[in-house]
C-alpha cells in the first residue's frame, strides 16, 4: 500500500468502513512528495541557529503537554496507563481542535478496514453512512441490502447498538460495532425525524457485494435507464460497457439514476461525467489559499448528445453530486428529485510511519463548473419531485415517471 493513500471525497459507508470508497481522483503521493521536497529544500537553506531556534520554540510549546503526560503517569488512579492510547487520543484531540468534522485520525485497525476496495466485498448490513456527526447517520441503505429490507431510511440516527448507548462514542467505533459476520444479528436503536420515540431495528448481517452500474431499457419506451450505485475503481469501465449495450437499442433519451449514491472515487466521477459531457471542466478544487485546480473531462464520451435526465435525492452525495452538478451547470440535462446531500470537500489521507494509522485532513473544497459551492448546501433539482410513503407502499416512483415524461416530450 502506498505511503500516501488516495484523496478521499465523501461520506463513509458501512459497506467498507469509511472506505477507500470515498477516495478522490488523484494520488496524494505526488503532492506529499512535493511537500517533502519543498521542506527539504527549505531545510537546506536554514542555518544551524535558525534550526536550533525552531527546536527550542517547539520544546517550549509542548512543555505543557509533556507535563500533563507525566502527571497522568504519576497520579492517575488506574495504573498503568496505555501510552499508545494516550498518544492516539492526543492526535484525535489535535485534529478535532481544527473544527472540521472531516479532519480525523484513524488507528491501524480502522485504517486496515478503510482500505478495503470500494468494489470489494464485506460482511455487514449494507448502508452508506456518515460517521462525522454526534451520531452515526444513515445516508442511504444499499438496494436489496439487509439495511433496506429492515426499513432503515436516509437521515436515521443510530443512537444505540445492542442496547448500548452510542452517545459520545466515536463514529469509527460505532461503525465497527455494526459490522460483523454474515448470519449474525445486530440491533440498532434508531432516532428518526417525525417519530415521537426512538425504536429498535433488528438486522441480520449478510455478505455484501458493493454494486456499481446496471442498465436497462425502460419498459414500453425507447428510453435507456442507467443506475450507478457507487463510484468505484471499475465504474467508468462498467458504465462504458453498459452504455454500448444500451445504445444498440437506439434509445431516444437516457435516465441517469444517482439516487442514494453515497459517492466514491473522484477519478471515477470524472470518467462518468466524460460519457455525457465534452472534455470541459468537470469541477474545481478550491484550496485554503484561494487557488483553484480544475479537473477536466475526457474526450470520447458515448452519450454526448442523447437527451438526458438525472435522478437525485437526499442520498445523492459527494462524487455523485460532482457529476450531477456538472450536468446541470452545462445544461446538458435536467435534474429531477429532491435536494442532494451536500458533501463538497476533499480529504487527503496520509498514512503515519510504523503502522500507526493515518490522519485524514480536509485539503480543499470542490466547486461545480460554474463555481457553485455544494458543501452543506447540495444541489437543487430543476424539477422537485417528492416520493411519499403512499408512493412507496404502492410501488410507485414519481421521480422516474417525471423523467420519462420529460424525455418523451
Amino acid at each position: 500500500m502506498n505511503k500516501i493513500t488516495k484523496i478521499l471525497l465523501v461520506i463513509f459507508a458501512v459497506a467498507v468502513i469509511a472506505v477507500a470508497a470515498f477516495s478522490g481522483g488523484f494520488l496524494a503521493a505526488n503532492a506529499y512528495n512535493a511537500l517533502k521536497s519543498t521542506a527539504s529544500d527549505s531545510s537546506a537553506q536554514l542555518t544551524p541557529e535558525s534550526t536550533s531556534d525552531a527546536a527550542a520554540a517547539r520544546e517550549t510549546l509542548f512543555a505543557p503537554f509533556w507535563q500533563s503526560w507525566d502527571i497522568v503517569h504519576q497520579i492517575f488512579v488506574d495504573q498503568p496507563v496505555d501510552d499508545t492510547k494516550l498518544m492516539r487520543g492526543a492526535i484525535q484531540g489535535m485534529l478535532a481542535s481544527l473544527g472540521d468534522k472531516h479532519t480525523t485520525y484513524m488507528d491501524p485497525d480502522e485504517l486496515t478496514q478503510a482500505n478495503i476496495s470500494i468494489n470489494g466485498e464485506y460482511e455487514g448490513i449494507g448502508a452508506w453512512v456518515d460517521i462525522t456527526g454526534d451520531y452515526l447517520v444513515i445516508v442511504s441503505p444499499m438496494p436489496d441490502s439487509p439495511a433496506e429490507k429492515a426499513g432503515l431510511k436516509p437521515d436515521d440516527l443510530v443512537v444505540g447498538i445492542d442496547g448500548e448507548d452510542m452517545t459520545g462514542i466515536d463514529g469509527n467505533i460505532v461503525l465497527n460495532k455494526i459490522l460483523g459476520p454474515a448470519g449474525t444479528d445486530v440491533t440498532l436503536t434508531i432516532r428518526r425525524a417525525g417519530e415521537t420515540a426512538d425504536f429498535d431495528v433488528k438486522i441480520t448481517r449478510a455478505h455484501i457485494v458493493i454494486p456499481s452500474v446496471t442498465g436497462k431499457m425502460v419498459e414500453n419506451t425507447s428510453i435507456a435507464y442507467v443506475k450507478i450505485e457507487t463510484f468505484g475503481d471499475s465504474t467508468g469501465q462498467e458504465l462504458e460497457t453498459t452504455l454500448k449495450k444500451l445504445l444498440e437499442n437506439n434509445p431516444t433519451g437516457m435516465i441517469l439514476d444517482l439516487r442514494y449514491n453515497g459517492g466514491g472515487l473522484l477519478t471515477s466521477a470524472v470518467d462518468v461525467a466524460s460519457q455525457f459531457l465534452p472534455p470541459n471542466v468537470v469541477m474545481y478544487e478550491q484550496f485554503g489559499d484561494g487557488t483553484l485546480n480544475e479537473l477536466r473531462g475526457k474526450a470520447g464520451g458515448l452519450a454526448l448528445d442523447l437527451p438526458l435526465v438525472v435522478l437525485v435525492n437526499d442520498g445523492t452525495a459527494s462524487a455523485s453530486e460532482i457529476v450531477a452538478g456538472a450536468i446541470q451547470d452545462y445544461a446538458r440535462g435536467k435534474l429531477v428529485g429532491i435536494q442532494t446531500y451536500g458533501k463538497g470537500s476533499v480529504q487527503n489521507w496520509i498514512e503515519l510511519d510504523n503502522n500507526q494509522g493515518a490522519v485524514r485532513v480536509t485539503m480543499a473544497r470542490w466547486l461545480t463548473p460554474l463555481k457553485r459551492q455544494i458543501n452543506e448546501l447540495g444541489l437543487t433539482p430543476d424539477f422537485v419531485v417528492e416520493i411519499t410513503e403512499e408512493n412507496v407502499k404502492n410501488n410507485q416512483d414519481p421521480q422516474l415517471d417525471k423523467a420519462v415524461e420529460l424525455l418523451s416530450k
